[in-house]
């Protein structure tokens, strides 16, 4: 009496791990339908993911924003950043200062802001409620009190803007 072997095989791809068995023919049967279904729409699925990782924000924001002892903080006036553009970016310092392990939170109060910016309090608040009214920040309610932080769209649009703002900029030649 012969018995039949059972073939199995663990795939991983990316985050998803499957498992098949059974047969060689039907296992590999199993694994081409797989792949030919799940790989294109995982491919798809990720070109249309937005998360940006600390790597990321770190390059896209190194000219604006540095962690210093004292805490995150919006760097470069020479830039000619508008009160809006400041907030966002302050925001943005508070979520790179978080996932770099250097801030417990990346949502901040309008007290934390006015005291990393200089800004004026009720100018803060009201860039805060234009901000969260467009979904480019998040109100949080604490018992604290209300705390702010970016939004993922918000970061897509602040990057848009700030190299528009770059792109835009008439180029100085200097005459020997």
């Amino acid at each position: 009496m012969s018995e039949d072997k059972q073939l199995a095989v663990t795939l991983t791809f990316g985050e998803t791990k499957v498992e098949f068995s059974g047969s060689p023919e039907l296992v590999l049967k199993s694994i081409l339908e797989y792949v030919a279904k799940v790989v294109p729409n995982l491919e798809l699925a990720r070109s249309i993911t937005l998360n940006y990782s600390l790597a990321e924000l770190i390059n896209m924001f190194k000219d604006y924003v540095k962690i210093t002892p004292e805490g995150p903080r919006v760097v470069g006036e020479e830039k000619k950043l508008s009160d809006r553009e400041k907030v966002m970016l302050q925001l943005v310092a508070a979520r790179i200062a978080n996932l770099s392990g250097k801030r417990e939170s990346d949502a901040m109060s309008t007290s934390e802001i006015q005291l990393a910016t200089g800004l004026n309090p009720k100018t803060i608040s009201s860039r805060l409620s234009e901000l969260t009214k467009e979904a480019l920040a998040e109100r949080l309610g604490t018992e604290t009190g209300a705390r702010y932080r970016i939004t993922t769209v918000g970061i897509m649009r602040l990057s848009e803007q700030l190299s528009k703002k770059i792109r835009d900029q008439p180029t100085v030649l200097s005459v020997p």
